[in-house]
């Protein structure tokens, strides 16, 4: 996204100690070691399930451990050797980059002739147990990584090193690995195995950039992949799990309030200060979103950048193509680059000949009829032959751009007008993309009539909606509107209250229209939806509201046809807004930042539950921090394209304070809050859905459940008891922080999810996981597909639907598809938003999607690989039953003729735009 999306953005403390065991205690008095165990292996040798059946109370006492200098220690003699001292080899895998610059090149030949003479990379092996004579961890010597020179010209991607140690045969079992990197540039290691101990091989799993000691003075710890929650981990690494989470905080740093480096690994919180600038001048400023500034809203990744001169509140921007802290190891890998910028060319050309058009020639910036459209996926943007003399005489490149580059120019035909060009215009097309389209989330059940704003009627006037039983009593098949509504047969599309408090200033802006909508259902006896009636509602007006609130019914004539269309682009543009700033973004990108910030302060590499989340946190806060440099920043790409302008974000933060809550994110809980189910404990997923054909909530099921079963096997692991749960500090310290700083604006909000049970923290886990994978994927990957056709889903209106007797009335009339169009974004609109759902809409070749986890060493329980690996399968039966659901012509949300199939739950995907996959994590 990064370098495409530019070009269209521009315009517990550790638990206390060991068991204490007879074994434990034998260790502390320098009494047996593993080497005198023989065959039977290490005297601390863990039962299988890796949990602590001991009491807190019956742990030992806590060892704190002060490690010595590294210049002191380099210099001290070795200790006397066990009698039967143990040959160790650690084998390193590096990652290199698969592209090199020349000044890479020659920096990575340098390291290498410095390695050579001395300047290496150096390892150190730090056993579980403590010394009893020192009192710290045992550890060996440090060794030298064997091989980077003579493996200096290799043109692998992954290449190993080894480095050999001899140890005490009481050294016990290695449970941290230390890295030094002496050279000048940083390297990525990828994972460590340690072998020759009797307990067998060691793995220790890493995905890490190492920093060189110009930068880092101190050296890389890695942890063994078992898992120890605090209470539990060894007392040789008691110190240095507390010391690792202190840094990851950045407590007791030279400086822990300046601005972060690039190179530095700190997760901090910060509010949104940084999306406007004005210092550049007051229509560039904008609101700071959390803290005191009355707009509540979750918190981001702090960078320290310095205030801006204007405001002192207000953080300076860094803007792209400057990068923008995140911590080191949160940055795009080189494979998720790689497709962000094969699309920098198209995007150029995209954007570049659209603003080239309709500078020369403004009177094109609007499209004429729908073929301007079409031929945007025909052959791009041509040129006017008198135009195109014009540009060729004034800037001859532009003649080989366009004879160069046509298929470039050209854009991707949407899914959405492939099987049926005209599908967009049906009414039923338009019902069944609230089911199954790129926002299934906000359609509910009506449970009363006529739906009622919950605003102050002493500020947007009477709170009931103009819509009466005449509009719609002709469109129930007979019924009642009693009827209906007792058989849970009328539905709605309410985006009357998000809307209305900010009319007044949308559309004050030029060229931006809006109204709050209401949009009401009736399910046929087929199972599909059809629209009865749409109400436009302005704010109430000095002339006694003769036009606030208007209605429209399904038409009967030419004229009402077009004025139909246009109020149904209107619902469109505010079910854009809506999904893109408040479902997509908010719920889940912004409101899971403060979960993986926290995670990363206060849970343990080796702790099980970062283990679970980690592969759930991919991408996400790079992705963040991209969003509010070229995305959701003042005049980006989303105040740009969508109609509230400048006032997204607000609206953004008053859905947050109104509308989120964490005990709703769930899929079983926001069908219910909606009225689209209940709870039927007969049922398969416990829940009776009341549109029976609802794809996103059929195929969501079936993964929510399987979502849960792989997080109460999980949790079930490692936390048999009540009191195993609330006695987890590093675990507590995670919610209660993510809570308390990351939502700080919703702290005292009573809704909060308990964590005091195991079943409390499956319950979390599973929300969490399915918020970053199966629910962003559906918000997210049908962008394109379903929406890069503007007429079916315009994000931003111009006009407002003209009544009788206005000067704009008679233009309608006179030309209605011009008119239209009108109303539409202009071109160089169309073409950005094009762009920019273009990148969002794609999937990189190196994404790892639900069920997948590519290290087969990510934890060392054989119970939770086993577990991992039934929710693969689960996750692919749930692929096939998907599959067999498009293929049935009894739904018909999903299958008929120019009905698109719903697969944005379908888990897997290849590489580009395919509407579909789900990625482990919020990773675009």
């Amino acid at each position: 996204m990064a370098s495409a999306m530019e070009l269209v953005g521009r315009s517990f403390l550790p638990g206390s100690a060991a068991a204490a065991s007879p074994a434990g205690r034998e260790r502390r008095r320098g009494g047996p070691c593993f080497a005198a165990v023989g065959r039977e292996g290490s005297a601390h040798k863990r039962r299988p399930s890796l949990r602590s059946t001991a009491p807190v109370g019956a742990l030992a006492e806590r060892v704190v451990v002060t490690p010595a200098p590294p210049e002191e220690r380099a210099g001290t003699a070795p200790p006397e050797p066990h009698p039967q001292s143990v040959a160790a080899r650690a084998v390193v895998t590096v990652r290199r980059r698969r592209k090199e610059d020349a000044k890479r090149r020659v920096a990575e030949q340098l390291d290498a002739y410095a390695d050579r003479v001395g300047r290496s990379v150096l390892l150190e092996l730090i056993s579980t147990e403590t010394d009893p004579r020192k009192g710290g961890p045992k550890k060996s010597r440090r060794s030298a990584l064997v091989g980077w020179f003579e493996k200096k010209d290799v043109k692998a991607e992954r290449v190993v090193y080894t480095a050999d140690f001899t140890v005490d045969g009481c050294f016990g079992e290695p449970g941290a690995v230390t890295v030094l990197n002496r050279h000048q540039r940083e390297f990525f290691i990828e994972s460590i195995v340690v072998e020759g101990f009797p307990s067998g091989p060691a793995h220790f799993t890493c995905n890490s950039w190492v920093q060189p000691t110009r930068v880092d003075r101190n050296p890389r710890v890695f942890f063994t992949n078992k898992p120890y929650l605090p209470a539990e981990t060894p007392p040789g690494l008691q110190e240095l799990r507390r010391q690792e989470l202190s840094d990851l905080r950045g407590e007791g740093g030279a400086d822990t309030t300046g601005e972060r480096r690039i190179t530095d690994r700190v997760w901090e919180y910060d509010v949104y200060n940084d999306l406007g600038n004005p210092d550049k001048g007051a229509e560039f400023a904008r609101p700071i979103l959390g803290g005191e500034q009355q707009l509540p809203y979750p918190r981001r990744m702090r960078t320290g950048r310095p205030k801006t001169f204007t405001d002192d509140r207000a953080e300076s921007r860094v803007e792209y193509p400057e990068p923008i802290y995140v911590s080191r190891d949160e940055e795009f890998e080189e494979g998720k680059n790689e497709m962000l910028s094969e699309g920098a060319l198209k995007a150029l050309l995209h954007n570049f000949m659209p603003l080239l058009v309709s500078s020369v020639s403004p009177d094109i910036r609007d499209f004429a009829g729908f073929h301007d459209v079409d031929n945007l996926f025909k052959e791009g943007l041509r040129l006017k032959q008198a135009l195109q003399d014009q540009l060729f005489q004034k800037i001859p490149f532009v003649r080989k751009i366009q004879e160069n580059s046509e298929g470039l120019l050209r854009y991707d035909t949407p899914d959405i007008i492939k099987k049926d060009k005209f599908a967009w215009l049906r009414d039923d097309e338009f019902a069944r993309q609230a089911l199954a389209g790129i926002n299934p989330v906000n359609i509910e059940r009506l449970q009363a009539f006529p739906p009622m704003s919950k605003l102050d009627p002493a500020v947007y006037g009477p709170p009931e909606s103009a819509i009466t039983e005449e509009h719609i009593i002709g469109q129930l098949d007979g019924m009642s509107v009693r009827q209906a509504l007792q058989d849970n047969r009328l539905y709605m599309l309410d985006y009357h209250d998000i809307f209305l408090p900010f009319l007044d200033r949308i559309n004050a802006q030029d060229g931006r229209k809006a109204y709050g909508t209401r949009t009401l259902f009736f399910l046929t006896a087929a199972g599909t939806l059809k629209p009865i009636a749409i109400e436009l509602c302005l704010p109430p007006m000095t002339d006694g509201c003769a036009r606030a609130k208007r209605v429209f019914t399904p038409p009967a004539d030419a004229t009402s046809n077009w004025l139909w269309q246009l109020a149904k682009a209107h619902v469109c543009s505010n079910d854009a807004g809506v999904h893109q700033l408040i479902n997509h973004w908010l719920r889940t990108h912004a409101c899971m930042e403060p979960f993986i910030i926290s995670a990363h302060r206060q849970l343990s590499a080796m702790h099980p539950i970062f283990k679970l989340l980690k592969p759930h946190m991919r991408y996400t806060l790079k992705i963040n921090a991209l969003a509010r440099q070229i995305l959701i920043n003042g005049d980006g790409v989303i105040e740009s394209g969508f109609t509230p302008g400048r006032y997204c974000m607000e609206m953004s933060s008053f859905a947050y304070q109104e509308l989120w809550r964490l005990d709703q994110e769930g899929l079983p809980a926001d069908l219910i809050r909606r009225g689209m189910a209940v709870e039927d404990p007969t049922q398969p997923h416990g829940l009776r859905l009341l549109i029976e054909d609802y794809p996103y909530a059929t195929d969501g099921l079936l993964l929510w459940d399987a979502i849960t079963r792989w997080c109460d096997a999980y949790v079930a692991m490692y936390y048999p008891s009540d009191q195993a749960v609330q006695g987890d500090t590093e675990l507590q310290s995670w919610y209660r922080e993510a809570v308390q700083t990351g939502h700080a604006d919703k702290r005292g909000a009573p809704w909060w999810p308990r964590l005091s049970t195991p079943g409390d923290l499956a319950s979390l886990l599973t929300t969490l996981l399915w918020l970053t994978s199966a629910q962003h994927a559906a918000l997210n990957f049908g962008q394109y597909p379903l929406g890069g056709y503007i007429p079916n889903r315009p994000p931003l209106m111009r006009r407002l639907v003209p009544a009788d007797g206005d000067p704009e009335y008679a233009h309608l009339v006179a030309d209605p598809h011009r008119f239209f169009l009108s109303a539409l974004p202009s071109l160089t609109q169309t073409t950005t938003f094009m762009t920019v759902i273009d990148t969002l809409s794609t999937h990189s070749a190196d994404e790892q999607y639900l069920g997948e986890r590519p290290d087969e060493a990510w934890t060392a329980d054989p119970a939770a690989l086993a577990a991992a690996r039934e929710f693969a399968d689960e996750v692919r039966r749930a692929e096939e039953e998907i599959d067999r659901r498009n293929a049935d012509t009894g739904r018909r949300n999903r299958c008929g003729a120019g009905v698109l199939p719903y697969e944005l739950m379908a888990p897997t995907s290849g590489p580009g735009i395919t509407c579909r996959g789900i990625p482990n994590s919020v990773t675009i």
